[in-house]
């Protein structure tokens, strides 16, 4: 009878925890779908060139986040700390955490030859590779902006492209 009980019990717990998972797995195939329309909708670009979906869903969980020079974390992060995250957990990749260090990780490029995580580094305030972020498609990338936090942005953004300085895929 004590097997049986134990038999059950595990029965059912395995039957939960199955039937659970499915549930997530569904729904992360849900969410990534609806990232991966956003984001080509976002970028003017097909569906299917969004090769990367787990790219987008973590600038998506990031999206809005505040500016905060230094920081590190969903309350608050600056530009190389905001490449340093996403390529730690996206491209499963250690690249330094400033700006001035991540510049020299890069095999440099021609503007037309960037592609999707590639790095892109302004000059603002006269100051070399002060500003850093991923080029995405379409002539889009992400970055923390100091003014609006975590956001996709065209690169020949009037405003911004006069500070764009360089940009390439890291080494």
């Amino acid at each position: 009878m004590q097997k049986r009980i134990l038999l059950f019990y595990f029965l059912s717990t395995f039957l939960f925890i199955s039937c659970s998972s499915k549930k997530n797995i569904t729904q992360a195939s849900k969410n990534s779908t609806a990232v991966v329309q956003k984001y080509a909708r976002l970028m003017d670009v097909p569906k299917k060139k969004i090769k990367n979906p787990e790219l987008y869903q973590f600038i998506d969980e990031w999206l809005g986040t505040r500016y905060q020079f230094g920081g590190l974390s969903k309350n608050g992060i600056d530009c190389s700390g905001f490449t340093h995250l996403l390529y730690k957990e996206v491209y499963d990749k250690s690249i330094p955490r400033n700006t001035s260090e991540q510049v020299n990780i890069i095999k440099r490029k021609y503007e037309g030859q960037l592609k999707e995580g590639d790095l892109v580094f302004f000059n603002y305030d006269k100051k070399k590779f002060s500003h850093v972020g991923v080029f995405l498609q379409n002539g889009y990338y992400v970055h923390a902006s100091t003014k609006k936090g975590v956001m996709v942005q065209k690169l020949k953004d009037p405003y911004t492209y006069k500070y764009f300085s360089r940009g390439g895929s890291v080494k």
